[in-house]
């Protein structure tokens, strides 16, 4: 295989001007991650067409046509977040082109969000048929005015991928849409439990009550979250995000509890003892909220893997614990698959991993899937009248329609396998570099979890500047992470 991976596009890239210091001789650079024998398997490339490597025309990026469409856009648009300016038209599979023709590898994907590369063959096609442009040029108020062939475009991609156990589904627009409506979900299982099940009316008094803002109608149940957790910046869900606090500051939040995430040591196997010690002190801490917190918890939101607060991972073992405390404690498990879902850990979806006894309650999902919304299982977390989750759109045919075509390439393609492949072997080359850099490559992460790969670093900012102007895109999570999050169709002659 080393013929055919001679140069590491994204970790030659760091090698060369980011992770070795400036006297390091290039043919060092150069070669920093070779694969450990010439024999195994060349993959095929998914996108034919696709460019050999990165092509970088202006002397940085942006460059002045970026910066002129930079400008013109900051008259009408705030663009101080902005990572880089596109050209989509000419942006193909694994690499983002901008308007001044710097193509770019793109290892962040409009932050892990597009599953099966830019201008992809058969989304392209999808787009033009008849099914689509109708759902596009019709779109329909879902909870009201639903098109007939609604069921059938949920059963064929949707419902197709539904985590195990969770067949039915609410959709919804967006990765905090969805979280939000899951939580409210859960407050109204919770108070329908205590009422005594579906069957059993409101009182006078809870809606009298209710629209004053007061108890019993709004009762004070809590959704707990976890530290360095990130579930959205949307009014309510803000309440359970724990990440940066620029997300929050000036706004009126709830009285919600946050239990300590993991804080894992690395190597995980030269750590195993002190690891799962902090991992049984958090279980221990969560637990005493439950029990104890003023406002009850109705149901827990967790993420697979921190991926805003800095990438943070917790073991399978502690994850089972979580759900064992949620059944145990009869509250609900809201498991926040918006970035892990859709393939990006090898898996599906990302809480696989953790072989539990029972499914999470829900699961929400974004992203990758191109639409939103939350799965679930018990027909009790269906409320007991309509109207009561429901808004104008209730999501979009036209993305669940394509989230289908997405589905049945990922299918077709394996792709799923080939992340988990493609994975491993980025990891590898990074421990090689982690080996002979250890002072810049810190706290390497996401062994066995596809590519959903991270470290840190002492200069993570400079990093992604000068992996960029090595004409690799990469993301940075918390305030030390390099992040990667590839697309599906990664493959290892990309990296």
């Amino acid at each position: 295989m080393t013929a055919y991976l001679k140069r590491s596009a994204v970790l030659g890239a760091l090698a060369r001007r980011t992770i070795t210091s400036s006297h390091k001789p290039a043919a060092v650079a150069a070669t920093a991650f070779q694969p450990a024998t010439d024999s195994g398997p060349i993959f095929p490339p998914f996108f034919p067409s696709e460019p050999k490597r990165p092509e970088l025309i202006s002397l940085q990026i942006p460059g002045p046509k970026a910066k002129a469409a930079i400008q013109d856009l900051d008259q009408y648009f705030d663009t101080r977040s902005l990572n880089m300016m596109a050209d989509y038209h000419k942006s193909i599979g694994n690499y983002i082109v901008d308007p001044d023709g710097n193509r770019l590898l793109d290892v962040y994907a409009q932050i892990a969000s597009i599953p099966v590369g830019y201008n992809n063959p058969d989304l392209l096609a999808l787009a033009n048929t008849p099914e689509m442009i109708s759902s596009l040029v019709n779109r329909p108020a879902l909870g009201n005015f639903p098109q007939s062939d609604w069921a059938s475009i949920l059963k064929g991609g949707v419902l197709k991928v539904a985590p195990k156990g969770l067949d039915k589904v609410f959709t919804a627009m967006a990765g905090s849409d969805a979280n939000e409506i899951a939580m409210k979900a859960a407050f109204m299982w919770k108070r329908q439990q205590e009422r005594g099940g579906p069957g059993v009316d409101f009182s006078p008094e809870e809606i009298k009550s209710v629209m004053n803002n007061a108890a019993p109608g709004s009762p004070q149940y809590s959704i707990m979250s976890f530290r360095g957790g990130f579930h959205g910046r949307t009014f309510g869900v803000l309440s359970t995000t724990r990440s940066k606090p620029i997300h929050k500051l000036d706004i009126p939040a709830f009285d919600w509890p946050q239990a300590p995430f993991p804080s894992l040591k690395y190597p995980l196997d030269q750590h195993a003892k002190e690891n799962a010690e902090e991992e049984a002190r958090c279980l221990a801490e969560a637990e005493d909220i439950i029990k104890n917190f003023h406002h009850p918890v109705a149901a827990i939101i967790i993420e697979p893997v921190q991926s805003e607060g800095g990438d943070n991972h917790a073991s399978p073992s502690f994850f089972r614990g979580i759900r064992e405390l949620t059944t145990r404690n009869n509250i609900l498990l809201i498991v926040d698959e918006v970035q892990t879902g859709v393939g990006a850990t090898g898996k599906f979806w990302a809480h696989e991993h953790w072989n539990l006894p029972t499914p999470p309650d829900m699961v929400t999902f974004s992203k990758k899937a191109q639409t939103a919304g939350y799965y679930y299982g018990k027909s009790e977390l269906r409320p007991n009248k309509p109207y009561r989750q429901f808004n104008t759109w209730m999501g979009d045919p036209t993305k669940a329609i394509l989230f289908r075509g997405i589905v049945d390439i990922i299918e077709r393609l394996d792709l799923v396998q080939n992340t988990a492949r493609v994975g491993d072997y980025l990891f590898a080359g990074l421990e090689n570099l982690a080996q002979r850099y250890p002072n810049q490559i810190q706290n390497l992460r996401g062994k066995g979890q596809g590519t959903f790969i991270a470290f840190d670093s002492p200069r993570r900012d400079e990093v992604l500047r000068k992996a960029k102007g090595e004409g690799v895109n990469l993301g940075g999570s918390g305030e030390r992470a390099v992040r990667l999050r590839p697309m599906l169709v990664f493959q290892e002659h990309h990296g």
